[in-house]
């Protein structure tokens, strides 16, 4: 398995996390930088959030953008116009490209759902010309991410088996600090940086929240999809009762944090 991301349909991964993605996007592009004429590659594209935003940032050459979910892959083609992008299935830990092939290569929000997270990093450096640039960005679970931090301390409290889904959730790979840039060092990238790249989550009603996690998109969809029909009525009441958090539903606001990393693929 090399990914960990479950996903049932495009439109339930874009209420969930793909209207999230392409506020990300831009920042991610602006710390990897971007110049006309290169060769990209978007490692784990998803719906496009990325794969989209590449174009608009630059007069690229071409961009290759590649995920292992065939419903994305699908997606991310069906929303296609532009000759010079080319989507597939494929492995990140394998990927599908000649070594040196592109100037960057970038993953968004991809890395933690690789169980061999330090592979995929290796494989973007193997793709990617002497000094060329690897990039990518993971969420914050544990610090960073108050609005799903909100579900899983709730659920923790109520249910034994979610303080397990606590810890996975939390310590997803290369969500620790200095876990990203570590390997990149160890994967043999130079000047490595790490930065954070901070959105806001705005909804506009629980509903609006809680729906793609009801309807059990992502890992804490997962979670929710598999509870006996009384335990799924208390999680939805206690949750709903920590969005509203004792004022009348409606709009909240809540800060996303990624950690962002990028490195320079060494001269032979």
């Amino acid at each position: 398995m090399t990914s960990s991301f479950n996903v049932h349909s495009a439109a339930g991964y874009e209420q969930l996390m793909g209207r999230w993605s392409r506020q990300l996007a831009p920042l991610l592009i602006d710390f990897a930088g971007l110049a006309d004429g290169e060769r990209v590659l978007d490692v784990g594209c998803g719906t496009g959030s990325l794969t989209f935003a590449l174009p608009q940032a630059a007069n690229v050459r071409e961009i290759a953008a590649i995920d292992y979910s065939p419903v994305f892959v699908a997606e991310a083609n069906r929303r296609n116009a532009d000759p010079r992008i080319t989507i597939q299935q494929a492995d990140a830990c394998a990927l599908p490209f000649p070594d040196g092939y592109f100037d960057r290569a970038l993953s968004l929000l991809v890395l933690h759902f690789v169980p061999e997270a330090g592979k995929a990093v290796s494989e973007m450096r193997r793709v990617v010309r002497p000094g060329g640039v690897v990039a990518a960005a993971v969420w914050d679970h544990l610090g960073g991410m108050p609005g799903m931090r909100m579900m899983v301390d709730t659920v923790a409290m109520l249910d034994e088996n979610a303080r397990q889904l606590r810890r996975s959730y939390c310590f997803q790979p290369m969500m620790r600090p200095g876990e990203m840039k570590q390997s990149f060092i160890e994967n043999g990238l130079l000047e490595v940086e790490q930065a954070s790249l901070v959105i806001r989550m705005d909804y506009q009603s629980f509903d609006d929240y809680w729906e793609p996690i009801a309807a059990g998109e992502g890992p804490l969809g997962k979670y929710v999809a598999a509870l006996a029909p009384a335990r799924r009525t208390a999680i939805d009441a206690a949750v709903r009762d920590a969005y509203e958090a004792g004022e009348p539903d409606g709009p909240r606001s809540f800060a996303a944090v990624a950690w962002a990393c990028r490195g320079i693929v060494p001269s032979a």
